[in-house]
């Protein structure tokens, strides 16, 4: 049994005890996100003062020179669009679509070893291993891994 008294002076006995009005709670979580908010306005802040500093700073004096493309330091020659072979682009995508899968194995094998999860995880991984052999496939048979 907890004993206080009211506001008014009454003696109260509760078997609960006494909480702080949950205000004083709702102001530490706001208060844990206006901190987080003032942050993000002077980093915003700080951004735009250092690129209108930069604008306000810099030479402005345009010549044909400096209007001109640069590649590397040779010179624009005939129009600017080349073709590139999209194989390239398939292969990094399939890369990176293996390494990322790579990635995944690992917490895989550590999960696979703790006790209760074994079964569980080892048909999550075979259906994840499904989807991949699938799409290997399907790159496979529409002929995107020849290189010719």
């Amino acid at each position: 049994m907890v004993q206080g008294t009211l506001p008014d002076g009454l003696p109260v006995t509760s078997p609960v005890a006494f909480r702080e009005p949950a205000v004083v709670v709702a102001a530490d979580y706001f208060h844990s996100y206006s901190v987080v908010g003032l942050l993000t306005v002077v980093g915003v802040l700080f951004v735009a003062v250092a690129f209108g500093a930069g604008r306000l700073l810099r030479p402005v004096v345009p010549t044909p020179e400096k209007l001109l493309t640069y590649e590397c330091g040779v010179d624009p020659v005939g129009e600017g669009w080349a073709h590139t072979q999209v194989r390239y682009y398939v292969y990094a995508f399939l890369y990176v679509i293996f390494a990322v899968d790579s990635i995944f194995l690992f917490p895989w094998a550590t999960v696979f070893a703790a006790p209760g999860y074994g079964a569980t995880t080892l048909v999550e991984m075979f259906v994840f291993l499904g989807f991949l052999t699938v799409g290997l496939l399907y790159a496979y048979k529409k002929g995107v891994l020849a290189w010719t």
